[in-house]
């Protein structure tokens, strides 16, 4: 703590009812406001001081309603792009603490305080009232005091770090970065390994010293040593072998954790024209591929660096034990090294090959499973299954290549192996019979086993170069997704402003990748807060396009586009999304409740909170009908719901945020006649204070809009009323008497390609 907060803490402790009772400073801290409002103004107050303003309407509290809980506040406070965590905390950590940032403490009530100083040499906290003013006296507790009404809950805020800097590369040196944060674990298991190495290798000794020495002296004491010698060796391993398989487990799920947590967040980041542009199975057979690098860095990685210490200290033995028996063993298992060596490029070439083959056969099967409405309405079994099997044969042949490009190392090192395992003794009983300084039976024995266990670290050593380079190609796959530019930087950086609905397009371009002609063409208009807009034209006229960049889905276009005179590029996307609503023809639902899905946007709603959006939506009279009402699940592809109600269910879930802005791309397509009368009927209250954005091929839908905006080949034809436009829109007029032809006037060509005319001064 600074001297100047010091001063500030000490002589804040000393104002007259500085150190209040327990009453005196829930008085203090909650006023006479609700306990939802201290919380509130804690966390509001917190952001603050990191340059963050929050906008309390965003949570929809009513004066009715308990304190927040901490994690709608944690939620809350994330979606501004601020790091927090709840944590429990006690007096003393608090105390320790030497950022200034001030600490919300969620008192036992319901409530909220901010630590915003400590006077150590009194053993004081400073608290705020998070509701009072900037000159409104500060309370120091101690720790009896505080215990009283607080039982440790507290949120931890910061902006967050790394700034504008972009996120690590997904590589092998991330990862290796994520286990070692976990370096306290792997150090136990290298000891635990080390160890267990060591002990192996007392059977050795022990058999050299049984052959040399017991059956020549006949030592039958020196036999019941070294007996109990090898039980206590043997009981030390199985402890120690124990205790490693579990410190492995740990670590890996860790770790799996850590990589599944990150992969998921990264994913969510990607913008939606990524996973448009993706087959799914692709997609997740390429994710899943991360499993390997994990078994590799926690597996096979770690156990050559245990083989390799087991070759520091057995290779020197082997040539103080005989120099010329050493060498033969040392050249056979360099001879394996150089026969896998040669088969790393075959290999590598046939694991992209079989990767390929795997993402191709993943995706048949995610896409058979996601579109199998279409795959038995259309009676497409066999032909899917055809390709299935095309697939599966694919696989299996590479497979089957792979393994036999794979036997070809294993069967010219076997006889180097055998060598160093087996043969090595008829080398040594060749020496021993021939040299001046003949081995030993002990020793000889003795070197046999020491030399299985010297070529098998060496074959592993070489062998890790084949395993590195699939570990490099499970990490291409998995970057080749996460590594994309993402949103992110959009997602948590940015202008957070209040809405209104005012919408400008100012000369904006923009053109689908790949595509020859721009989707919008230099488009201009201007709608203020709180107009029903209405959107038609032929089909690519661009209808869709302004709301996927109304939704920030796409944002490389050209020109600008203002929400309330702010640049739709500076505003955070998240804070857009979360204030715009969005009905799509095809929506979504989860699988729970009807009420969980209604609420799916703000989980934190009330039962009442999705009645109302339901009222509104046109879909209270169907759900009330349902087995369960409100609490009827809804099963995955939302088979017991018609087309008319999930698209009502999903018109509720978008209004149950009270979106400033509500877009409506094509919402009533799916609706039978009396849905979309119902939806129809609602549709101004629906619009009451906030700016709506419809678009719709029935013309009908749209005659209660305030202006009707007609679009062609991307470019403003004209803006206007229902009634103007069928005056002057020549293409408007022709659409309208398309779709009424009892009003048609006589002579009407439905077939007549009327030209358009661009409407001026609009």
């Amino acid at each position: 703590m600074t001297d100047t907060t010091r001063s500030s803490a000490a002589g804040t402790a000393g104002e007259p009812g500085a150190n209040p009772d327990v009453t005196a400073l829930n008085d203090a801290v909650h006023g006479a406001d609700t306990l939802a409002q201290a919380r509130l103004a804690a966390v509001m107050f917190a952001a603050r001081y990191h340059g963050v303003e929050m906008n309390p309407e965003s949570l929809r509290l009513r004066p009715d309603e308990p304190a927040p809980s901490p994690p709608v506040l944690v939620e809350w406070l994330r979606e501004t792009g601020l790091w927090v965590r709840g944590v429990p905390m006690n007096f003393r950590q608090l105390m320790k603490v030497d950022d200034p940032a001030p600490i919300v403490l969620l008192l036992d009530d319901g409530g909220a305080a901010l630590v915003v100083g400590r006077d150590r040499d009194r053993g004081l906290l400073v608290l705020r009232d998070p509701r009072g003013g900037t000159g409104d006296p500060l309370i120091a507790v101690d720790e009896l005091r505080l215990k009283q009404v607080w039982s440790g809950g507290a949120l931890l805020i910061r902006a967050k770090r790394g700034g504008l800097e972009g996120e690590p590369v997904f590589n092998l040196g991330l990862i290796a970065r994520l286990v070692w944060a976990d370096k306290r674990i792997m150090r136990d298991i290298a000891i635990s390994s080390i160890t267990i190495t060591i002990l192996s290798l007392v059977p050795i000794f022990v058999v050299m010293r049984v052959i040399g020495t017991v059956l020549q002296y006949q030592g039958t004491a020196t036999l019941d040593l070294v007996i109990i010698l090898l039980v206590v060796a043997i009981g030390f391993e199985m402890l120690l072998s124990w205790g490693r398989k579990l410190m492995e487990v740990i670590l890996a799920a860790k770790l799996d954790s850590r990589l599944n947590l990150m992969i998921f967040d990264r994913l969510l980041a990607l913008p939606i024209e990524f996973f448009e542009q993706q087959q799914a199975g692709v997609l997740t057979y390429k994710v899943q591929q991360v499993n390997k690098v994990r078994e590799f860095l926690t597996g096979r990685l770690m156990n050559t660096f245990i083989d390799l210490f087991m070759l520091s200290i057995l290779l020197p033995l082997l040539f103080y034990m005989n120099a010329t028996l050493a060498w033969t063993v040392l050249i056979a298992a360099a001879l394996i090294a150089a026969i896998i060596a040669a088969f790393l490029r075959p290999m590598a070439i046939m694991t992209g090959k079989i990767i390929a083959a795997e993402s191709g056969k993943g995706s048949v099967l995610v896409e058979s499973i996601y579109g199998i409405k279409t795959v038995k309405a259309l009676a497409l079994e066999l032909t899917r299954a055809a390709d299935w099997d095309r697939r599966v044969a694919e696989v299996a042949e590479l497979h089957v290549e792979a393994g036999q490009l794979a036997n070809w190392p294993a069967t010219l090192a076997m006889p180097l192996q055998r060598y160093c395992s087996i043969g090595v003794i008829t080398l040594g009983a060749y020496i021993a019979l021939h040299s001046n300084n003949p081995l030993d039976a002990g020793s000889l024995t003795g070197f046999m086993m020491l030399g299985g266990r010297v070529a098998g670290p060496l074959v592993s050593l070489a062998g890790l170069m084949e395993n590195v380079q699939d570990a490099q190609a499970a990490i291409g796959q998995v970057a080749s997704v996460l590594n994309r530019p993402n949103e992110k930087q959009a997602l948590t950086h940015g202008l957070r402003p209040r809405f209104e609905g005012a919408i400008e397009f100012d000369d904006v371009t923009f053109k689908y990748e790949g595509a020859k002609t721009p989707a919008l063409d230099k488009m201009s208009f201007k709608i203020p807060a709180g107009t029903m807009l209405g959107l038609v034209g032929r089909s690519g006229s661009g209808k869709s396009t302004i709301t996927r960049l109304l939704q920030g889905i796409n944002r490389d276009y050209q020109g600008a586009i203002r929400i309330d005179d702010n640049d739709m590029r500076e505003i955070n996307l998240r804070h857009i999304r979360k204030n715009f609503g969005m009905v799509l023809q095809d929506n979504f639902l989860f699988r729970g409740t009807v009420r969980e899905n209604i609420i799916a946007g703000r989980p934190g709603l009330s039962f009442e909170d999705a009645v109302r959006a339901a009222r509104l939506a046109g879909a209270e009279e169907f759900i009330e009908r349902l087995p369960n009402g409100y609490d009827t699940f809804i099963q995955e592809g939302s088979p017991n719901l018609s087309g008319g109600q999930k698209q009502r269910l999903a018109i509720a879930r978008a209004l149950i945020s009270d979106p400033k802005i509500l877009i409506m791309d094509e919402a009533t397509s799916a609706l039978d006649p009396e849905s979309e009368a119902l939806v129809n009927a609602n549709i101004l209250r629906i619009a009451k204070g906030r700016t709506m954005v419809i678009v719709s091929h029935r013309l009908s839908s749209l005659l209660d809009c305030d202006l009707i905006m007609v679009l062609d080949r991307g470019r403003t034809v004209d803006i206007g009323t229902h009634h103007e436009l069928v005056e002057r829109c020549a293409i408007y007029r022709h659409l309208w008497f398309q779709q009424n032809r009892h009003l048609a006037p006589e002579g009407f060509d439905d077939h007549a390609a009327s030209a358009p005319v661009l409407t001026k001064g609009h």
